[in-house]
């Protein structure tokens, strides 16, 4: 805890907001996006989402695979606290909600369902676009699944994997198509909000570097949740790929266009 208030505390002090961004994308992506004020009907459908699952005592047996939780001591869980620890804020999920309404990928993958709150925001972002949602935990899947059909997020496809496993499958899949690309989709957008380590981000990072095109949008969750994210935060953003890097303390986006200078920017958002 004394780590993240050091590391709010430094994020305080060297963040922005959008005077003091120069660079035309960026500029549009906070006024546009980020700080758009105008109410959305989605937002009342994200809050009842969230509200059910907070009204919901009935307790799961959760399969942790990740870096393990700092508020649960025990693997039996309920709904409601789940939903109130280890799921995406009120206020995150509406900026989810904006960022995939703002670029409108046509194909996102989520790594790490939790109880799809995220999910939701993605699915309601823009519900043409064919999501994908990663989920260890069979139990906390099932209960996303059926949340998810309840709330009419038909463009949803849940898989239980173990991250690794299906990246790897992905990866290996797009060696053996480069000579006819079109036969598989690239993800335009990845949430990864799955095993918050050093060493499992920078896995993912590197499996799905060939996926990225041009309009390839990444958002990393909870990069300041341990001295080890930030190392990797820190590698993903120098990365040479890498053109534009955006730190809103919370996540890490990170952005591959050609055509813009490496800069990097700590937002307020």
């Amino acid at each position: 805890m004394l780590f993240q208030i050091k590391s709010y505390l430094q994020f305080l002090w060297h963040s922005k907001n959008e005077h003091a961004v120069h660079s035309p994308f960026v500029f549009n992506l906070l006024t546009k996006c980020f700080y758009a004020k105008k109410f959305k009907s989605e937002y009342v459908v994200l809050e009842n989402y969230r509200n059910e699952l907070l009204q919901n005592k009935n307790t799961i047996e959760v399969t942790d695979f990740g870096a393990g939780s700092r508020v649960f001591k025990s693997n039996t869980r309920s709904i409601a606290q789940i939903a109130k620890t280890a799921g995406i804020s009120a206020k995150r999920a509406q900026l989810l909600y904006r960022i995939a309404n703002y670029f409108q990928p046509d194909t996102i993958l989520e790594i790490g369902t939790s109880l799809g709150l995220a999910t939701s925001a993605l699915s309601l972002g823009n519900p043409k676009a064919s999501i994908i949602t990663l989920e260890g935990c069979p139990n906390t899947m099932a209960m996303a699944k059926n949340q998810l059909q309840k709330f009419s997020c038909n463009n949803v496809e849940c898989i239980v994997t173990e991250f690794n496993s299906y990246l790897e499958i992905c990866s290996r899949k797009l060696s053996g198509l480069k000579s006819n690309p079109d036969s598989y989709r690239d993800c335009n957008l990845i949430f990864f909000d799955g095993n918050h380590s050093k060493k499992a981000t920078l896995e993912y990072f590197e499996l799905l570097l060939p996926t990225i095109t041009n309009e390839t949008v990444w958002i990393f969750d909870d990069i300041h949740w341990s001295e080890e994210m930030e190392e990797a935060w820190e590698i993903i953003k120098k990365h040479p790929k890498v053109t534009v890097s955006i730190d809103t303390f919370q996540w890490g986006l990170v952005f591959f266009r050609y055509e813009q200078p490496k800069q990097h920017f700590i937002i307020r958002a």
